[in-house]
């Protein structure tokens, strides 16, 4: 009897990998369907900290005027996450989109997520991701560190010592992407896959080059427009060598911001349109054509991991049909 792979509405997700069926954790992982998340990291962002980096002259001139006002303002478009990463994780998210810079006057010189305003350290971050992997050794995940700020060199290489000390043997060593199937990793104890995008990543085995995970960008507040974008790069994902990130996010512009300052990114812009972003996900099916990776705001807010997950069920369908 086929068995599918998500049966009840109970969240969290916290063994769905380790639950799939031989049929579909020996097929790429590439191929199936992954739930990811947005920025995150950025469900705790400090406003008593210096604006990031990541931000314009501008933003930085208005936070010295009005100061913690303003900072308080500029949080609640920061965070695009409510969950923690072990919540995250239990929920069934594996792929964290992750940006990182130093903090200006930091005395530790630690490395900190960042969007807009500075979150978590780093280390910490990575060691709540680690404590879930211990207890659910059948996981895996994807680390995207995707944007450094003010980072030198020996930034880098503090940051690859890091990975490195917490996560250890867990790390999976860059190789073909169609060679990377749960049974392969399961078989080498690995449950980390990082993906940096600095030219240090191909100075160590265990990190991916940046464009071995591609995420296209739509840059809209428009969900239809999000929508077509979406198909479009679809279509134009490349058939082999690469995984695929489809970001069903949307992304506020001045003007967005400006007439929902005081509400914030959740409640102007994110929840009146996530029954359009939903049914496009709903309509999705993963495979060498399909739909990898697929992040979003606020995971929490539907059932967005256990539609993602569910999404797997169509090439257990598939390969029923050809037996």
């Amino acid at each position: 009897m086929r068995r599918n792979i998500v049966s009840s509405t109970f969240c969290p997700h916290a063994d769905w990998m380790g639950d799939l069926p031989w049929s579909l954790s020996s097929l790429p992982l590439a191929n199936l369907a992954v739930p990811g998340s947005h920025d995150s990291f950025s469900f705790w962002v400090d406003e008593k900290s210096p604006v990031g980096p990541d931000q314009s002259v501008v933003v930085k001139r208005l936070a010295e005027i009005f100061r913690s006002l303003f900072k308080k303002n500029m949080k609640k478009w920061s965070m695009t996450q409510s969950l923690t990463f072990r919540e995250q994780l239990e929920a069934g998210i594996r792929y964290f989109d992750l940006r990182v810079s130093t903090k200006p006057g930091d005395e530790d010189n630690e490395l900190y997520f960042i969007h807009g305003l500075f979150g978590i350290k780093v280390r910490e971050g990575l060691k709540q991701i680690n404590y879930f992997l211990k207890n659910h050794p059948k996981e895996v995940i994807f680390l995207d560190f995707n944007h450094h700020y003010a980072m030198e060199d020996s930034h880098h290489k503090d940051l690859v010592q890091m990975l490195k000390d917490v996560f250890g043997t867990k790390l999976s060593r860059a190789k073909l992407v169609e060679e990377v199937t749960l049974q392969y990793l399961w078989e080498q104890k690995c449950q980390v896959l990082v993906f940096y995008h600095h030219p240090i990543a191909h100075e160590f085995p265990f990190l991916w080059p940046g464009h071995k995970m591609p995420a296209p960008w739509a840059n809209t507040t428009d969900a239809q427009k999000l929508v077509q974008f979406l198909e479009t790069t679809l279509g134009e994902r490349a058939k082999r060598g690469t995984f695929h990130v489809s970001q069903a996010i949307l992304t506020p512009q001045i003007r967005t911001v400006m007439q929902g300052w005081i509400v914030g990114l959740r409640d102007s812009l994110v929840t009146r349109n996530l029954p359009i972003i939903m049914n496009w996900v709903k309509s999705q099916k993963p495979g060498v054509n399909g739909v990898n990776i697929i992040t979003s705001d606020f995971v929490e807010l539907v059932d967005f991991a256990t539609t993602v997950i569910k999404l797997n069920n169509s090439l257990l369908q598939d390969r029923t049909k050809h037996q």
